[in-house]
Formats: C-alpha cells, sequence, structure tokens
C-alpha cells in the first residue's frame, strides 16, 4: 500500500475549524494602527451565551534562514512591551493589503537582514494565543541565502537592530535554557531542528501552501 507523505508523521493529528453563532458583535477599541478589539457574545450549541473580547491582528510571518552550514540568522531588537532586547528570527506583520505571505517573508527578510534565499519551505503555522487574538503566524525556511542588492532604510526600534549568526544547535540549546523567548524563533527553531534531524528538509510544505487560518479572510 502507498503511504502518502502528509500522513508518515502525526497521522489523525488536527484542529477542526469550526464556528459558533455570534448574536451581537461590536468594535470596544480601534487604535487606528496594527490592532483592534472586538466584543462578541457567543451562543455555544445548548449552553448560555457568553462574550468574549477578540483581540484583532493582521497576522505576521517569520524566517528562519540557515546558511550551507545550518547557522541561523537572527537579529536583536529591543520591545518595549515586554522590556528586552530579543534574539529574533527576522519577522514582521501582514500588513500590505493583498500580499502573498511568501512575498512578506522576503520582504521582512530583506528588510531587518539585506538578505535574499532561493529555496522557501513552510516550517509551521500556529496561533500565537487563541484565546485572546485572532493572530496567526506562519513561519517560513529560507536556505541559499545570498546579499541583496541594497539595504532597507529601518527606523525606530528597527533603527539600531543588529544581525547575530548562531549554529542551529546553539539556537536550539538557548532556547530550551529558557535564554530565548521570542516565539517566532522558538517554534522556528525547533521545528528546523526536528526536520532536520527527522524526516528532511524536502518533506516541508512548499512556500505557497494553504494556509486556512488566513486563506478565509
Amino acid at each position: 500500500m502507498t503511504e502518502h507523505p502528509e500522513l508518515r508523521f502525526g497521522a489523525g493529528l488536527a484542529d477542526q475549524p469550526e464556528h459558533w453563532p455570534v448574536s451581537a458583535s461590536q468594535v470596544v477599541h480601534e487604535t487606528g494602527r496594527v490592532i483592534s478589539v472586538r466584543r462578541d457574545t457567543i451562543e455555544p450549541p445548548g449552553g448560555e451565551s457568553f462574550v468574549r473580547d477578540v483581540v484583532v491582528h493582521p497576522g505576521a510571518v517569520g524566517v528562519v534562514a540557515l546558511d550551507q552550514d545550518n547557522r541561523m540568522l537572527l537579529v536583536r531588537q529591543y520591545r518595549h512591551p515586554v522590556g528586552y532586547k530579543l534574539l529574533e528570527a527576522p519577522a514582521g506583520l501582514l500588513d500590505v493589503q493583498g500580499e502573498q505571505y511568501r512575498l512578506g517573508a522576503e520582504r521582512e527578510l530583506w528588510e531587518e537582514t539585506a538578505t535574499k534565499a532561493a529555496d522557501w519551505r513552510i516550517l509551521v503555522d500556529a496561533f500565537t494565543s487563541p484565546g485572546l487574538t485572532d493572530e496567526a503566524v506562519r513561519i517560513f525556511l529560507a536556505r541559499d541565502l545570498s546579499p541583496a542588492d541594497e539595504a532597507f532604510e529601518r527606523v525606530h526600534e528597527e533603527a539600531e537592530m543588529e544581525t547575530v549568526w548562531a549554529p542551529l544547535i546553539d539556537v536550539v540549546g538557548a532556547v530550551l535554557a529558557g535564554h530565548l523567548q521570542n516565539p517566532i524563533l522558538v517554534m522556528g527553531s525547533l521545528a528546523a531542528w526536528t526536520a532536520l534531524n527527522g524526516p528532511g528538509f524536502g518533506t516541508l510544505r512548499p512556500a505557497n501552501a494553504p494556509w486556512p487560518a488566513k486563506d478565509h479572510a
């Protein structure tokens, strides 16, 4: 019997789309920038209605960029909400209307590190905090790296951003030791390490694979 590649690992494990009726919904806070807050009254099947506040978010992409020696390209960036300078994978918002997900990832890799990649695959799709926000992230694996022809002029938190190269095994070790905390870096580095030492990068989804969490929008 021929085994389908997508069934070799995690067979039968999948999140299921489901939408309970919403009897009332209103935007209770609009920042005019990245997010807004929506208040929904939800009608669960056979239960009492309840209210949930939802942080509405455009979504984001992240990039695990590996060179030929499996060193990971990182950026160090100040993050005001948590009061840390974090080591992160290049990443950014899906805030360009109609932009394809891979093109958004290519743009972020160029803007933050002046780097481009010829080989793109998908590592991970995730909801960052599904009890609070509809934010979804897609993390790409980028390889066959080369310098970009021109650099992007960075501002604000990104103006002083520095780039760091680190062996993937060291990044994973720092994650497991609790030294690195950015969620895209954590998910992406662990996924890359798992693929590298398991089924291989060739089994990863192509860069244009569907993304149900965002495609419906």
